[in-house]
């Protein structure tokens, strides 16, 4: 037990540059408080005391301000940075040393008993606002861009932006430590406006040719006759 709580804190300075002291951590982290109400309500819900399970997930969510469902399953080093507003759903699977952002949802799009929420590989990042719907898997070591809205699978090291989410960047192999940097992703719309521009100053500078050499055309026609 004080092992795992060891880890936790261990994560929070592993990926909160703010993080000063063991003490601060320990009593004014309301991600690192939800994380710990998670353990015990998912303990109860495993034990089938699911009325429990949910009152102290409720309770959790009462003094962080973060939802956890009891029947999520969440791995180590899991860290929510800030987290008002965090949901995760009942059958929601978080691998590895996970980021999240506060008001991210990991929710859910069927009203059958199934697997409804996502499944987070390991490393993965998402960022602020990010709604994650639906029983696919967000591949390892993959970011999820502020705001986006992702409905579909995610490949394994993508970067994902956009209402809907869809993949902008992959790396070609995983990086060594985790990348936060969620603010600096790609910007495909602004990269094809750039490239329409470019189509137009082309195409300006084509008919300005054109317009010379009709001239000089007409030039050379009028003093022949």
């Amino acid at each position: 037990m004080f092992s795992r709580l060891q880890e936790d804190i261990k994560a929070v300075f592993d990926r909160d540059p703010a993080a000063r002291s063991k003490l601060e951590v320990f009593f004014c982290y309301p991600g690192l408080h939800a994380i710990w109400f998670y353990r015990v309500s998912h303990w109860l819900w495993q034990h089938e005391l699911f009325f429990l399970g949910r009152f102290c997930s409720h309770w959790g969510r009462f003094f962080t301000g973060i939802e956890i469902h009891p029947g999520a399953r969440i791995g180590k080093g899991f860290f929510i940075d800030h987290g008002m507003g965090v949901v995760i759903g009942e059958t929601a699977e978080i691998g590895d040393n996970v980021t999240l952002y506060h008001g991210v949802t990991l929710g859910g799009v069927s009203w059958e008993k199934t697997k409804r929420h996502p499944t987070l590989e390991d490393n993965v990042v998402v960022g602020s606002g990010a709604k994650v719907l639906g029983p696919f898997t967000v591949g390892r070591d993959s970011k999820i861009g502020s705001n986006s809205v992702v409905v579909k699978e995610v490949p394994p090291n993508s970067t994902v932006v956009g209402i809907p989410g869809r993949a902008v960047m992959a790396a070609e192999k995983p990086a060594e430590k985790i990348d936060l940097q969620h603010g600096q992703l790609p910007d495909p719309e602004a990269k094809a406006i750039s490239c329409l521009f470019d189509q137009i100053r082309e195409l300006e500078r084509k008919f300005s040719a054109l317009t010379l050499e009709h001239e000089q055309l007409k030039k050379r026609i009028e003093e022949g006759k």
